[in-house]
């Protein structure tokens, strides 16, 4: 499994690429997604919205922006598959991750942890546009940071 992780936030939260990856690999084993491979950016406010305005038209920041490679009629999440060798990116704002992490008054890791697996979750073709969707998105990804956390 090859997870790549770069930080691009030099004055935002303190977050070590080296734990994200690792929430990674156990994530990518969980969905024995071993043989994948998956970039991460974490970044900051100025940068994601930079972003989120190039790809979605929303000229401000969110927390966390997937770019699959592969697209999906239905959700891909039960086994590997050779289509899945190249997941796609994950983009985390730290600085939206620590504000959100302060709301919820948890740990800024919880906070990129549930970040990190919904991302995951998107680039794996799930979605939360319909009721039914976001339910199962839910319960997917919520499952996902339990593999990381126990």
């Amino acid at each position: 499994m090859s997870v790549l992780v770069s930080r691009q936030a030099p004055k935002s939260a303190p977050m070590r690429s080296s734990q994200v990856r690792r929430m990674a690999e156990r994530m990518l084993s969980a969905l024995q997604l071993e043989e994948a491979e998956l970039s991460i950016l974490l970044t900051n406010d100025e940068t994601m919205r930079e972003i989120n305005a190039e790809h979605r038209a929303k000229d401000k920041p969110t927390d966390v922006l997937s770019f699959p490679q592969n697209e999906f009629d239905e959700p891909e999440v039960e086994r590997a598959d050779a289509n899945l060798l190249f997941l796609g990116d994950v983009v985390i704002s730290l600085d939206t991750a620590a504000r959100q992490a302060h709301s919820r008054k948890r740990p800024l890791e919880h906070e990129v942890c549930f970040l990190l697996a919904h991302g995951i979750m998107h680039l794996l073709g799930h979605d939360h546009g319909e009721p039914e969707e976001k339910k199962r998105m839910i319960k997917r990804t919520q499952l996902l940071v339990k593999t990381v956390r126990s």
